[in-house]
């Protein structure tokens, strides 16, 4: 049985990945690139138990577009500042700690 390092408990009972993902404070905006290229910036994820590949690969796949997670950051190719929130909020992060800017 695996036991969590963080807070002892049993790892199928262990909140510590919804207790970072509800203090972790994520803030979406916009940012003009090369060309003059919408590209929406998630900052705020990363945190020792977040994936943030995983989260760029799932709203890749979800808003069916291009673009990565980089350390701190993911980035989307185009402007998704209005749905992103619901998205974010799928994934099980706290509706008051996203900020759209």
């Amino acid at each position: 049985m695996e036991v969590c390092n963080k807070c002892g408990l049993p790892m199928d009972l262990c909140v510590c990945q919804e207790l970072e993902k509800e203090d972790s404070r994520i803030i979406v905006r916009l940012e003009m690139r090369r060309f003059r290229k919408p590209t929406t910036i998630i900052e705020g994820l990363a945190s020792k138990s977040t994936d943030v590949s995983e989260i760029a690969r799932k709203l890749k796949n979800t808003l069916a577009c291009g673009g990565s997670g980089k350390g701190k950051l993911v980035i989307l190719q185009g402007d998704h500042r209005d749905v992103l929130k619901a998205h974010l909020i799928n994934l099980g992060f706290s509706e008051t700690s996203i900020e759209v800017q």
